[in-house]
């Protein structure tokens, strides 16, 4: 198989050195990188952290990914081999170091590195840091090579070779990679490769002691017998918590791009919309130490998944052996954090096996079924808390989530609940009266990202129902449908739907999140305290998306953002709506918008409206409230988050309620 050769041109003087300890040094190798797709002779610089497609991109030799559909042109990419290089100068006093060792905190999957010719190390983890000790190889001056594999015809390669075995539910299950790279039902397939975190030299004569640094946070995880079933239920420091907040995916496809000022914002809005629990879903990555330094510091726990989703495991102990480095390298990563409460083996992975019919499907039975499971018990059951025993020791750990599947009376009575009834099932939100979980950890409703959003990836000419670009960027399977079907039960007979602009079907949608997310937690938080949380599916997007997400892609607050942030209010009782919207008696409203200080907006109505969405043409409108039912003559007061008003802005802004819509 043809790899992918990197090489490090690096110069001391350009390199940044951190001090370690005496006699200790670190320099950073960031600088002077090239790359090229292997067996090409063109070398072009790249940016380290960085991924392939980012480099291309920087280039100008690959249109935006995200935009249109562009992403269809762009999978060969992650179906070829590529090469980075750089060079790097050592100073006399490095070598005066007892030890000298290469560090790389994380390599994008597959790849051999090579210093001055010579092999050092094969890589085969994205989640792994990964140490080789080079003093004896290193010269005054030194090239490396790093030449990466593409992931998609590895994986493929070693499910053919495992054959007539096939493990589910897709080859990916191969790759200790990020596995939404692979594509989801909410994001696109841009199987990546790259240095994708820091490299570094680092220079010592004795390695500090290890030291096990752990919160005195208390924390329990309550699964106790009673009436119902068991219980599911958070004990922090000796106090139960009922937990609001949302599913975390990685915020973008390319996660070099995402900055501490992208974290900071994500975390925010989820802080604004008065969460107090994030999950850190078992499909994506172990997150950048700014995730979770952001939310020690806003108070907000994290359900933390280890990186398996939807699949089962490979059976061979080479796969074992790496996922147990895995493990302790991000246990020991990331136990500081008093954020982190739970330890999660899996998303959806027991689920899938006893109720997703995969042992039909490919042909698992007798001896092939047993080896199958066998290796996830070993691992999620047996292994997994061993190891978390070892390495923490300080927080609860469960090895799935959920442990039964949605249609399964018990997924009601004990355990988390994944209830997709809603949704999948195309059941009404009522549902929840009857089928609220004791700790309902995803659930969810589509809608449309902003109309700003929606801009940025179609061209005029494709702004219609349903384009070719909107149809790119819906990955559900059956995900205009399913919004048809609740479009029509809650908002507008599916005929007139199909009549709507794409602006007009945006707003709509959104309006449908709104009001599937507040009625769903109203219900949920009032069977407290037999229910003690709920997830919503899912606070953010990885790429410009029609999706379940309450904030898209650009960090802008959907709909259903607002709807969620005064459900989860402590000071207030969430209520459910007694009229669907399509009931709403609604005759046509006059707006008046005046600007009254720096930062802030008053609006009246000369009716009752419902839905209002204030708005700018062609530019993103950050209000801290949107998406409000007005009553005649309200004084509704809006501000401005992070500005301040700019001069006669009042008079550049538009107004839409449902009444504009319906009738």
């Amino acid at each position: 198989m043809r790899l992918f050769s990197l090489f490090i041109c690096l110069f001391s003087g350009l390199l940044p050195v951190k001090m370690l300890q005496a006699q200790s040094s670190e320099i950073i190798l960031s600088n002077n990188w090239m790359f090229r797709q292997a067996g090409t002779a063109a070398w072009r610089s790249a940016t380290v952290p960085g991924t392939v497609h980012t480099d291309l991109l920087q280039h100008k030799l690959i249109p935006e990914p995200y935009f249109g559909t562009n992403e269809q042109q762009l999978q060969w990419i992650g179906e070829a081999n590529w090469e980075y290089k750089t060079s790097f100068t050592v100073t006399p006093s490095t070598f005066q170091n007892k030890q000298i060792e290469l560090v790389f905190d994380g390599l994008d999957t597959y790849a051999d590195v090579f210093l001055n010719g010579r092999k050092l190390l094969s890589v085969n983890n994205m989640f792994r840091q990964w140490r080789v000790t080079v003093k004896e190889w290193l010269k005054p001056v030194n090239q490396l090579e790093i030449r990466f594999t593409s992931a998609k015809k590895y994986v493929d390669s070693v499910a053919d070779e495992t054959l007539p075995l096939k493990i589910p539910d897709h080859n990916r299950i191969f790759a200790r990679k990020a596995q939404y790279h692979f594509g989801w039902d909410w994001g696109p397939t841009f199987i990546t490769c790259g240095i994708w975190r820091q490299v570094r030299i680092e220079a010592f004569d004795q390695r500090p002691a290890e030291v096990k640094q752990l919160p005195s946070r208390r924390v329990e995880l309550v699964q106790e017998q009673d009436s119902i079933g068991r219980s599911f239920y958070f004990r922090i420091d000796g106090k139960p918590v009922y937990m609001k907040g949302a599913n975390y995916i990685p915020s973008d496809v390319f996660l070099t791009r995402l900055k501490y000022k992208d974290y900071h914002k994500i975390i925010q809005l989820a802080k604004e919309a008065n969460m107090n629990m994030l999950r850190v879903w078992g499909g994506g990555v172990y997150e950048d130490d700014a995730f979770y330094d952001l939310c020690d510091r806003y108070g907000i726990y994290v359900w933390q998944d280890f990186m398996f989703a939807g699949g089962m495991i490979p059976v061979d102990d080479s796969f074992f052996r790496n996922v147990k480095a895995e493990v302790e390298y991000q246990v020991k990563r990331l136990r500081h954090h008093p954020s982190i409460v739970l330890w999660c083996g899996n998303n959806e992975a027991d689920e899938a096996w006893h109720n997703w019919g995969w042992q039909q499907q490919f042909n698992l039975h007798g001896q092939d079924s047993t080896r199958v499971w066998n290796a996830y018990q070993r691992l999620f059951r047996d292994s997994l808390p061993a190891w978390l025993q070892q390495w923490d020791g300080s927080r609860p750990y469960i090895s799935t989530s959920p442990m039964h599947g949605w249609g399964r009376k018990q997924s009601i009575t004990e355990g988390d609940s994944h209830y997709w009834g809603l949704w999948w099932g195309l059941q009404d939100v009522e549902v929840f009266e009857h089928k609220t979980g004791r700790f309902v950890s995803e659930y969810g409703m589509q809608a449309m990202p902003n109309w700003t959003t929606v801009q940025s990836f179609t061209t005029t000419q494709e702004r219609y129902l349903f384009s070719p670009s909107l149809k790119q960027h819906q990955k559900h399977p059956t995900g205009y449908q399913n919004l048809q079907h609740y479009l029509h039960r809650y908002f507008l007979d599916s005929n007139k739907v199909k009549q709507l602009s794409v602006e007009n079907y945006t707003y709509l949608t959104q309006c449908l999140q709104y009001y599937v997310f507040k009625n769903s937690i109203a219900i949920h938080r009032s069977k407290y305290p037999v229910n003690m949380g709920t997830l919503l599916w899912q606070l953010n997007d990885c790429w410009p998306v029609a999706s379940w997400s309450i904030t898209d892609y650009y960090r802008n607050r959907k709909a259903g953002w607002y709807a969620v942030k005064e459900a989860y209010r402590d000071d207030v009782v969430p209520v459910k709506d007694t009229i669907y919207p399509k009931n709403l008696p609604l005759t046509k409203p006059v707006f008046t918008i005046t600007s009254q200080g720096e930062n802030m907006f008053v609006i009246t109505s000369t009716t009752d409206a419902a839905y209002v969405y204030v708005y700018k043409e062609g530019e993103e409108l950050p209000l801290k409230e949107n998406y409000f039912h007005l009553k005649a003559g309200e004084r509704k007061y809006l501000y401005i988050d992070g500005r301040y008003q700019k001069p006669g802005e009042h008079k550049q802004l538009k107004v839409k309620s449902l009444y504009d819509v319906l009738q």
